[in-house]
């Protein structure tokens, strides 16, 4: 089997990895697919940290920016649209390169998971749905930490969707989601070198998503999140954190002060459960960013990386043949 090339750029939120994939893209002639389960909406520039045209560089991004915020999305779609767009680049002589935090869309991309179409039962969904409504979505998540405490340390609160959908599963395989996935992995038709980026001080990383949060809120995030909020019939997007954290100082409820060290927070936590599902991937090549004087450095050394990880599949490849 000839393996399509391609290289991943994970961490949690604020490590720098847009900057780092757009790097390796213009020394090694690739293009971005994105790997954000928010970023996939219009309109969400600010609360997801979508890079500008600037920060692009000319480089192609993928992935990103092309569904209606009323417009609902699954893990199969995104998985699907991404391979194809991973064979269009490749087919053109160029190397994909994935980046983003949101591990289940990574693992179920890179690893080939196949996703059953069984586990589905729209009446139990709109069942859970009415419960998370009446009873709280933490009620849910607590249901699915009781069977499943692995995936569980991996949910948001507040992302009701994939809660239901944990249960969901559940209720109708009688298997959990984490071994849903194991069961699943298929053999996958990419060489994957993946480059993660952390910070050994924890402190340090919490400083810079306390900074990004800042600069969200200097590029205007309250306005954009006032309109997203105030549109009609939104999806689960508006779960995504930077508007929900905004909503109760919309609503008077509390201060903007209180709001924004709220949203610090929910994004520190993000990081936390993010860094907690990409630490199980063996293959990961960490680099702490809070160990480099500059970022020239952190660059040479993901360079080199993937230009080792290129030598060896090809050293693999001339003993095979």
């Amino acid at each position: 089997m000839n393996r399509i090339p391609v290289v991943a750029v994970v961490g949690p939120t604020a490590s720098g990895k847009s900057d780092l994939a757009v790097e390796i893209c213009l020394r090694f002639n690739g293009e971005v697919v994105s790997a954000d389960s928010m970023q996939i909406y219009k309109g969400m520039d600010i609360a997801t940290a979508k890079p500008t045209e600037d920060e692009k560089r000319n480089i192609p991004h993928h992935m990103m920016d092309f569904l209606d915020n009323t417009e609902p999305y699954s893990v199969a779609l995104y998985q699907q649209a991404a391979a194809d767009c991973i064979a269009d680049i490749h087919g053109r002589g160029k190397l994909p390169v994935v980046v983003g935090g949101t591990g289940l869309y990574i693992d179920t991309l890179l690893n080939n998971v196949k996703l059953s179409e069984d586990s589905y039962d729209e009446e139990l969904r709109r069942s859970l749905l009415n419960r998370a409504e009446t009873e709280g979505a933490d009620r849910l998540l607590e249901e699915v930490r009781a069977v499943d405490p692995e995936y569980a340390e991996k949910l948001h609160p507040n992302n009701v969707k994939r809660i239901v959908r944990a249960l969901e599963v559940y209720k109708t395989t009688g298997t959990t989601m984490t071994e849903q996935l194991e069961l699943s992995r298929r053999e996958s038709p990419y060489d994957c070198c993946i480059i993660g980026l952390d910070a050994e001080d924890r402190q340090y990383l919490y400083d810079r998503i306390d900074r990004r949060v800042d600069i969200m809120l200097e590029r205007g995030l309250e306005s954009e999140a006032r309109d997203y909020l105030s549109a009609e019939n939104v999806s689960t997007s508006a779960q995504a954190i930077g508007y929900k954290e905004l909503k109760p100082y919309f609503d008077g409820r509390i201060s903007k002060e209180e709001a924004v060290g709220n949203l610090k927070r929910a994004t520190r936590r993000y990081a936390k459960r993010q860094l907690t599902w990409f630490r199980r991937n063996e293959c990961i090549n960490w680099l702490f960013i809070d160990k480099y004087e500059n970022k020239e450095n952190l660059v040479k050394d993901a360079l080199s990386i993937v230009e080792n990880f290129g030598k060896e599949k090809k050293d693999e490849k001339s003993h095979v043949d």
